[in-house]
């Protein structure tokens, strides 16, 4: 079936939680917003309007900010009301099972776009500019104009790459950023009084992530085909450098020894 070409005027976003509001607020002097979220939220005074969700499925724009444990079911339930020609657009954190749920769920109608835009509510607090976003065009024809306004307007660094070339990628960059962080905060209270800079940048990426939905974690070690692989390559080395350590230890005089 042909793609029906049509304006961008509204956007709807499936999931309002942190980072849908966030989506909110830098789509909201561009566009209409309208949102779904099955708790009661807070529009944090942006001009938002909260409607049921047939009403927002039938937006020209479609953000799925949902865990990608909902995708599924969440698009089963929009898909009796979407319109053709709609951008369907996903904003999770792995990319593989996103974008096979979309292919094998949303009509053929519909155009998709995998996404998974590289910053956080903590990361773009000062704005999105100059931030990246990594770009998966599934099937339509206005993807090229998604892309176009990403760039120019909002001014992010827009990536294409391939679902499995971006589960790669991020199962390293995320998959251990998230591991590190969750073991560090395990560790607290860390002392900061003569912290280094580069002590200091470990625990700014500890903030980053610390307060990130319990969703995003299971996605990101998890969801992703590629984490497992990563996280055994990394304790696997890790035990390496302790037990040099140990081995060195074993060898070397004892300190006060050395010292005479």
């Amino acid at each position: 079936m042909p793609f029906k070409r049509k304006s961008f005027s509204t956007v709807g976003i499936v999931g309002f939680g942190a980072f849908g509001a966030l989506v909110a607020r830098h789509l909201a002097p561009h566009c209409r917003v309208l949102a779904f979220d099955l708790q009661p939220r807070d529009p944090e005074g942006l001009p938002v309007i909260f409607c049921d969700l047939p009403t927002v499925a039938r937006s020209d724009v479609l953000v799925l900010a949902v865990p990608v444990s909902a995708l599924a079911d969440t698009i089963r339930t929009l898909r009796p009301h979407l319109q053709p020609g709609t951008i369907v657009i996903d904003v999770g954190s792995v990319k593989i099972e996103p974008v096979r749920i979309m292919r094998e769920e949303l009509p053929p109608f519909v155009e998709i776009i995998g996404t998974h835009p590289l910053f956080g509510p903590q990361s773009a607090k000062d704005g999105v500019a100059g931030h990246r976003i990594a770009w998966c065009p599934v099937r339509g024809r206005s993807t090229g104009r998604i892309a176009a306004f990403l760039r120019r307007v909002l001014e992010l660094d827009v990536i294409r790459t391939t679902p499995d070339a971006h589960d790669r990628e991020m199962a390293v960059v995320q998959g251990l950023t998230h591991l590190i962080a969750k073991v560090l905060v395990r560790m607290e209270p860390l002392p900061s009084r003569m912290a280094t800079r580069s002590f200091d940048l470990i625990l700014q990426a500890t903030d980053m992530v610390r307060h990130d939905a319990p969703g995003v974690y299971e996605a990101i070690e998890r969801a992703n085909p590629h984490a497992a692989a990563v996280r055994e390559r990394f304790f696997a080395l890790a035990d390496e450098v302790r037990g040099a350590l140990d081995e060195q230890a074993e060898l070397a005089p004892p300190l006060a020894a050395a010292a005479y």
